[in-house]
């Protein structure tokens, strides 16, 4: 056993190599965390390498390391899949773009590092994709997620896969975008008021990462992971109002008006808007009942989930008047 941010650590994982694809981002430097204290060692495989460093201080010296990758291109795969005792997928983009479209990530991609991790012989395969991914669905995003997903469980049977509702955690693009949002902007836009979400806390899907890979008895199933509460698109940006003090607006927009929008800010270089996300908020984002009836969830993997109101006050308190220092009785503004 050796010792790691006060934790005593499993040697036996340090002979095990885990791949992580795509673990620089939000997700993934959680998963990195999680795998490196209990033990693995990591090789972070990113397509920029030299603006990964850091995930490296997540270890031990020598125990996290960035690789170059690039999915498009099966030699850098098969190099840094070779040696792995897991590789695990979180590649994923939330809009199309260019090169970087929804075939060629969540599908091409996918299915480029199932081959890989099956032909580099790696006991372990996860595979990042979302609740909510469906062939059938109108969403571009969803039906390339679910594509996705059948490239991979055709390629590495056994594979995992990772579902998460809506994920939050400091550094994320929900809670933090509205409540930015919110210091400048006299009214927060409203697209289905109604549509159901499941926040995971971050850390969270991390854990059941890492337990996917420390147990291999829940190997080859598909886990719906969502937090303890289910809140409206409504709820939750009145919670974000709530905790960082601000008297605002809701503005309701109709999903044909919102559509319309989408087109037109569409033509923007980098739209706050598109017509696959206003598909996406016309369908709840919640763990399934099936799902919950087989065990497919985080608490199937030993992962107790924790609530919005134990951790996003944390880092939302610096969108407040005078940040930390607002005292708790003043009204909102």
């Amino acid at each position: 056993m050796f010792h790691f941010e006060g934790q005593a650590l499993n040697a036996q994982n340090s002979e095990k190599l885990v791949t992580v694809i795509g673990g620089s981002g939000f997700i993934g430097r959680h998963v990195v965390r999680a795998l490196a204290k209990k033990g693995y060692r990591v090789r972070v495989a990113v397509r920029r390498p030299d603006l990964a460093f850091h995930v490296v201080p997540f270890g031990v010296p020598g125990q996290v390391v960035p690789v170059q990758v690039n999915v498009r291109y099966p030699a850098s795969l098969a190099a840094v899949c070779d040696g792995a005792h897991a590789v695990i997928n979180l590649t994923g983009i939330l809009s199309s773009s260019g090169a970087q479209s929804f075939e060629a990530v969540h599908v091409f991609g996918a299915d480029a590092v199932a081959k890989a991790a099956r032909n580099a012989k790696a006991p372990i395969m996860i595979h990042l994709s979302a609740i909510g991914a469906d062939l059938e669905s109108k969403s571009d995003y969803a039906r390339s997620k679910a594509e996705g997903e059948a490239r991979v469980k055709a390629a590495f049977p056994n594979a995992s896969i990772v579902r998460p509702s809506i994920v939050f955690g400091p550094e994320d693009q929900f809670f933090n975008r509205f409540a930015l949002m919110a210091r400048f902007s006299p009214a927060l836009p409203m697209i289905g008021g109604d549509t159901k979400f499941q926040p995971v806390f971050v850390g969270d899907v991390a854990a059941a990462v890492a337990a996917l890979v420390d147990h291999p008895k829940f190997e080859g199933k598909i886990y719906e992971l969502g937090g303890p509460e289910v809140k409206s698109f409504k709820a939750l940006l009145n919670y974000v109002l709530n905790v960082t003090m601000r008297k605002r607006l809701l503005l309701p927009i109709p999903f044909p008006v919102a559509s319309l929008l989408a087109i037109v800010t569409g033509l923007l270089p980098k739209s706050p808007l598109t017509s696959d996300q206003v598909e996406l908020l016309k369908h709840d984002n919640v763990v399934s009942a099936v799902a919950e009836q087989e065990g497919r969830t985080l608490k199937a993997l030993g992962v107790q989930a924790r609530s919005l109101e134990s951790l996003v006050p944390s880092y939302l308190y610096r969108f407040r008047k005078a940040g930390q220092f607002t005292a708790p009785n003043v009204q909102p503004e």
